[in-house]
């Protein structure tokens, strides 16, 4: 059953009929959302509502239990019962992501000629978003990063009106979304020659990120793979600098499990099948940070990289 207001039913219907969506019968909204939930459940004496606990706010689930005369002992918190069908991708799923990650890899590839002394990380994020869009992107995946100089150090850092200047590392991070699922990548530029400590920062977390890649493979440990990345920053004396996870999975979201991190659940596997990012990073105020992405689908024996292409430190 399919609640939706006037503004969609039409294409809903359409949509039912052409089978580009499951079969489900289409409820219209009169006056709010919530009323047309809580008729629901009244007309059809359903006594018990599972709900998504992870995205459902208290004032909505407040709303949603006063509209069905529900008392709040009938409502059950679920979590993770569609995220977990979502874990291994099929046949179907992987071939979009191997169309993806290819056409996100040719973006990259064009960089060069984009990244330059005198433009501003507002302008190279906006040639990527084009790039994106003319790759067949519907949109991108998440606001693309472009983040040069000092501003490299901030993990998620905003584009902004700073220029480009000779000695600054960038971080350039963008992913698109295509058919319904999103790929994530990561490279590193340089504008001209980059300080000593700024290269070697790059050469760890390339180091790191090749450790977490091999060690990928389907029985492995989620906390394994972030373990093998930070292992390799640690003994360079970059440890406290790498400030988040090693990767996450991909798929509808650009955020989902597994996750690669430290936090992981000890006995949390990779499974063949599941697709998901790998991006250590080192991050040093007053020098500049590095960050390197690709995205892998994981088998029995390894990965098979979704996202193919030089790692290089693209000088400019």
């Amino acid at each position: 059953m399919l609640i939706v207001d006037g503004r969609y039913t039409t294409v809903a219907a359409e949509m039912t009929r052409e089978g580009t969506m499951g079969a489900v019968v289409v409820e219209g909204v009169e006056s709010t959302y919530e009323a047309a939930l809580g008729g629901l459940i009244v007309r059809d004496a359903i006594t018990q509502v599972a709900f998504e606990s992870d995205h459902v706010t208290v004032a909505g689930l407040v709303r949603w239990q006063a509209a069905a005369a529900l008392s709040p002992s009938d409502w059950r918190a679920s979590a993770d019962l569609v995220e977990r069908l979502r874990l291994i991708k099929d046949l179907y799923e992987i071939a979009i992501f191997r169309r993806a990650g290819a056409a996100l890899a040719d973006v990259a590839g064009q960089l060069g000629g984009w990244v330059s002394a005198g433009r501003s990380e507002r302008q190279v994020a906006a040639d990527i978003n084009r790039g994106l869009d003319r790759a067949g992107f519907s949109h991108p995946a998440f606001d693309t990063i472009v983040a040069s100089g000092p501003n490299s150090a901030h993990p998620h850092a905003r584009p902004s009106d700073r220029r480009l200047a000779r000695g600054d590392l960038v971080v350039l991070d963008f992913g698109g979304v295509l058919d319904g699922y999103c790929v994530d990548l990561t490279r590193m530029a340089a504008v001209g020659r980059v300080g000593d400590e700024a290269l070697r920062i790059y050469r760890v977390v390339r180091e790191a990120q090749q450790a977490a890649l091999d060690m990928i493979c389907a029985g492995v440990t989620a906390g394994a793979v972030d373990a093998a990345a930070r292992q390799v920053l640690e003994a360079q004396g970059l440890g406290a600098a790498f400030v988040h996870g090693t990767g996450h999975g991909l798929g509808r979201e650009v955020h989902e499990a597994p996750r690669l991190s430290r936090l992981a659940v000890p006995d949390d596997r990779l499974l063949a099948g599941m697709v998901c990012t790998v991006e250590p990073g080192a991050y040093v105020p007053g020098i500049g940070g590095a960050r390197l992405e690709d995205d892998v689908l994981v088998t029995d024996v390894g990965i098979e990289l979704l996202t193919p292409g030089p790692r290089d430190l693209l000088t400019v």
